[in-house]
């Protein structure tokens, strides 16, 4: 346990609420020599390195992914952050809990395929392609929904990457003066969920995302879920679903972006005292608590050999079928 009080506080924190429930059966320790997908000097291991700027990347990503209807709808039809009442009808209110859930399912994996064993970040992989498997529809416009269609794929993918990157280079104390290599180190894990011709640049992403502009929208479902309908939120400030968090997440967006959720920024002087509190606080609680324990157990792991990474994190071969309840059990 560190002997930061802090640091002991958020360690007790993190492994109560997240590594608990969702680290269950992630190997970081072994087997020794095994670098992962990426191993240490990549920058995969430095971006993810920072947990806080990763939750708030993963919370800008989920925000700008909800703008495509589709995936509106999916969130609506198979998650569980829609709240619902006693009859399985959404409120239009956020579900903090399944929120939260969802979350945390987030961060151990990006957690997991950064620091795992190999066998750790395809054992993720799998899940996550076995969950999208089940995830098929159809809109009350009549327009089916799939979440293996190459395209729906390509968008998701752009959104995660965009989020994380973003994220790093406004708020890290050190971003990376290359953040291209993230980018192209991340397309690995595009590949390893069935997704193909994958945006590979910062430019080559942000052009990616533009170009969806004409199939997106802001559904009933968006809308309950953000800006003056979130005032009465009981979500604490750095949970999903509260405002100050949904404020960061709208001003992480693109410009185009912005003006679709009608986005209006504050006065210049509220802008930048709000940027750098949020930075402050961020950088604040990843220097009191230093790098989670499996980034240093994936350190060790490293450090007593040398293996040679894998080549290629792409399916080689079709997945099983299963049910929803047996990929749940999965996770």
């Amino acid at each position: 346990m560190p002997s930061n009080p802090i640091a002991a506080k958020f360690e007790r924190a993190f492994d109560a609420d997240i590594r608990a429930k969702f680290f269950k059966g992630l190997d970081f320790a072994g087997p020794e020599g095994d670098p992962g997908w990426f191993g240490p000097g990549s920058a995969v291991w430095y971006v993810h390195s920072h947990l806080p700027a990763l939750v708030l990347g993963l919370v800008g990503a989920a925000y700008i992914e909800g703008l495509d209807p589709s995936i509106s709808w999916m969130a609506y039809d198979h998650s569980r952050i829609p709240e619902r009442d006693e009859h399985g009808v959404p409120t239009g209110n956020v579900d903090v809990h399944g929120a939260t859930v969802r979350l945390g399912h987030s961060v151990s994996f990006f957690i997991g395929t950064a620091y795992g064993s190999t066998a750790t970040a395809e054992r993720l992989a799998r899940t996550v392609r076995a969950m999208h498997h089940t995830v098929k529809g159809t809109r009350p416009d009549g327009l089916p929904y799939d979440a293996d269609d190459p395209e729906w794929l390509r968008w998701n993918y752009a959104t995660v990457v965009w989020g994380l990157a973003t994220a790093h280079e406004r708020y890290h104390r050190r971003p990376l003066r290359d953040i291209d290599r993230y980018y192209r180190e991340f397309v690995r894990v595009g590949e390893a969920l069935g997704g193909t011709d994958l945006p590979a640049t910062k430019a080559e992403t942000a052009e990616c995302l533009e170009s969806y502009l004409p199939r997106l929208a802001v559904t009933p479902i968006k809308a309950f879920g953000t800006g003056p309908n979130l005032r009465d939120s009981e979500a604490k400030p750095w949970e999903p679903g509260s405002p100050f968090m949904d404020w960061a997440a709208r001003d992480m967006l693109p410009g185009w972006a912005q003006k679709l959720v009608l986005y209006r920024p504050p006065n210049p002087l509220v802008l930048r005292a709000r940027r750098a509190a949020l930075w402050t606080a961020l950088n604040g609680l990843h220097e009191a608590t230093g790098p989670i324990r499996e980034y240093r157990e994936a350190e060790s792991r490293v450090a007593k050999g040398a293996w040679a990474p894998v080549e290629s994190t792409a399916p080689t071969a079709p997945d099983p079928v299963l049910s929803r309840e047996e990929v749940e059990a999965m996770a």
